[in-house]
Formats: structure tokens, sequence, C-alpha cells
């Protein structure tokens, strides 16, 4: 369930940013473009091609186009969006600087002209970053050259680019806000119908118990007779059977109801997993495997000592079923950089490539008649990983070279 709203959450979330993000582009894209081509075409102006209708330039403030021919009134000219100078030449000398703003500023408008001539050969228009500021210019050689400052330019699109993140920001915030809110609105049904799921697994498990310990207790009297003994050893072998899917049914309600907080205490796990291992060596004895450990001593870790029993418990029973004879099964433990690492390797069957995540969900048996011969339903693997998980840890698994080792982080 956790894992549902983390996924749903992070679906609307980025949907959403994404759409948020692709409108702030927009916008600022639209404003530097706009910008640009108000530019572009004040250049054009006051090099008089913008009064020709076919070259789509209109003059600013509401001046009249001129005709072919008709001379410009440029000591009149005024351009209230943009800050635009005409520096008159004679030749390579700058003779007059005409102002187009209406407001007068430090802008050297002749020593850039001048170093526009001196750059510049033939006819050229040019437009820098506005984001950074600097001049634009057209230049005609002997002519003119009309030049706009673009330092009020860059003020302005930075401003704009500055607002467009701070609202932003403040709706990313609003958004993950009301995700939150809309993930726990659709996910409901499916908490509902787990949360019930999870109630009926645990109060039928409580409710066969009874019946299932009777059965048992019953088979134990019963008089053993040359008829009837295949029957009794067969009524028990499944009564066990069914107590081992029973137990485990209940130990995953237990831990998927969750543990409380102070629950959970400072352990010595050198010493939880050590003392796992020795219970295990007779029985690794009996199959002709060999346990071989590598435990760092000393390693304390906040959490409830049942579990992490059985965790262990869990993973060396499940490389003994699968380890081939004459084998060892290896049992690390290990703190590095802050993380206790916990591993088991055993040589022999490895796991089918791509059932890697699959052989830790509930029920899930690779091969069904052999988990059948083995006395096993597929959920000690779950069980596993619910604790690995309550205990904020990490669980995987990987065959190579004929051996399959499980790793737990935590």
């Amino acid at each position: 369930m956790r894992e549902l709203k983390r996924k749903t959450f992070l679906t609307i979330f980025l949907i959403i940013t994404a759409f948020l993000l692709v409108s702030v582009v927009f916008v600022n894209v639209s404003n530097y473009k706009r910008e640009s081509e108000s530019i572009r075409r004040n250049l054009n102006i006051m090099d008089g091609r913008g009064m020709k209708p076919e070259n789509g330039g209109m003059p600013q403030e509401g001046e009249p186009p001129q005709q072919d021919g008709e001379p410009q009134d440029l000591e009149h000219m005024m351009f209230m969006d943009h800050e635009v100078y005409t520096v008159e030449l004679n030749g390579t000398e700058v003779t007059r600087v005409i102002s187009h703003a209406p407001e007068a500023s430090d802008f050297d408008a002749a020593s850039i002209a001048a170093s526009v001539v001196e750059l510049c050969k033939t006819e050229t228009t040019k437009v820098e970053n506005l984001f950074l500021g600097g001049y634009a210019f057209h230049f005609k050689p002997g002519a003119s050259v009309v030049i706009v400052n673009l330092d009020p330019v860059a003020r302005k699109l930075r401003s704009q680019l500055l607002l467009t993140l701070c609202i932003f920001g403040i709706a990313v915030f609003v958004v993950a806000a009301m995700t939150r809110l809309m993930t726990g609105w659709i996910t409901k049904p499916a908490a509902e119908a787990l949360s019930k799921q999870r109630a009926f697994i645990a109060d039928a498990s409580h409710e066969l118990k009874t019946p299932l310990a009777v059965i048992m207790a019953s088979a134990d009297e019963l008089e053993t007779t040359e008829s009837n003994a295949p029957m009794i050893e067969n009524i028990k072998y499944e009564s066990d059977r069914m107590n081992r899917l029973i137990t485990g049914l209940l130990d995953l309600s237990k831990l998927d109801a969750g543990t409380p907080e102070d629950a959970f205490r400072e352990e010595n796990l050198s010493a939880i997993v050590e003392k796992t291992c020795l219970v295990f060596e007779a029985v690794a004895f009996e199959q002709g495997v060999t346990i071989d450990t590598k435990i760092e001593e000393g390693i304390r870790f906040s959490c409830i000592r049942e579990e992490m029993e059985k965790l262990a418990s869990t993973l060396i029973d499940n490389a003994l079923k699968h380890s081939e004879k004459d084998s060892s099964i290896r049992v690390g433990l290990k703190r590095e950089r802050g993380t206790i690492r916990f591993t088991v390797t055993n040589t022999g069957e490895p796991i089918p490539e791509g059932d890697e995540e699959k052989i830790f969900e509930r029920f899930y048996r690779g091969s069904a008649d052999r988990n059948r011969n083995e006395n096993r339903y597929g959920l000690g693997l779950a069980i596993a990983k619910s604790i690995v998980t309550g205990h904020g840890g990490t669980i995987r698994a990987a065959s190579a070279r004929g051996k399959t080792t499980f790793t737990v982080e935590m």
C-alpha cells in the first residue's frame, strides 16, 4: 500500500510539475522572442527599412509611415519601449549622436559606435544575448549606426524570469500539498480493500488454529495399526503443512499491521546472527553442508530481536534447501559507511533469470512440485522482505557463476 501511494503521488506530482515547468519556459521564451523582435523592428525603423509596408515594420508612438524618399525626422522620433540612439557618421568619424529615449542616461553611444565602425566593414545587424545586456546595433557604413541599449531589457527579462520562478516554486509547494490529499483520496478504496483482506486472513488463520490443533492432537492419540498407519501418517503430515501455512499467514498479518516505534530496542545484531548460524549447524551437517561465517563483532542496531532472528533463520534455511551436497554456505555481517550489510551465499541451483524480484512475492513458487515436496508455500522470503522493509532496509537476490547471494542492507 505504501508503494502504491508513493507511485500515485509521484505520478500526479511529476505530471503537474512538468506542466508548470513547461509553462514557465514558454512564458520566458515568449517574452524573450517578443523583446528580440521589437528590438530588430526598431533597428529597421531607424534604418528606414521599417517604413516600407513590405518589411512589416511600423514606427513607434503612432508615427505615420513615411513614404519612400521622404526624410525621417530623427530629432523628434521617440521610443517608449527601448533606449534607442542614432549615431551619424562622416566616413568613420562620429558627427552627431541623437537619443530617441524619453529620458537621458549615461549610455555612451558614441564610443560603441566607434568600436562598431572599427570592427565592421559591411552593413551589419547584431543583437546580443538579451539576458546578459550589452547592446544591439545596425551599421550602415559611412552613414550611421543605430544602437539599442540592452541593459534595461536584460533587467526586465531577468525580473520576469525571477518572478515566474518564484511563482513556480510556490506552485510546486501547493501542488505537493494538493497531490498528497488527492493521493489519499484516490488510494482510499484500495487501502480499505487491503485492510479488509488482511483482517480476513488474520481472522481466518486464527479461527483455523483451533480445529487444526484438535486434528493434530487427535491424530497423535489414534491407535496405529498396520492398516491405518499410512492414513494417520498422512493426517499428521498434512496437518503439519497446514500449521506452517497458518503460522506464515499470521506472521505476515502481524508485519503488515506495523510495529510501534517503542517496540524497537538496540540489540547486538552480531550475536543474533552468530547464534542463528549455530542453531542450523546440525541441520547443515546432516545435509553435508558447512556454514562459514564472517561476522564483524559488536554491531548494534535498533530493531525487534524476534524479527531479526526470523530474518536470519529464513535466509539461512532457504540457502540450505538450495545448496549442493558437500558445499558451503557463507554468512557475512559487516558495517560499511553507516550501513549494515548482511549476506547469505550458497552454491547450488540458481534463481531463474527474471525471478530475482518475484521470489519475494507472497505465494510465489518457481517450481510448484519441488516446493510442495519441501513443504513450502512461498511465504518465507515474503516474510523476510516485510521484516527488512519494516526496519527501513532493502533486500535483493542475485545468482552468478553457480552462487546465489541474498543481500540485506539496513
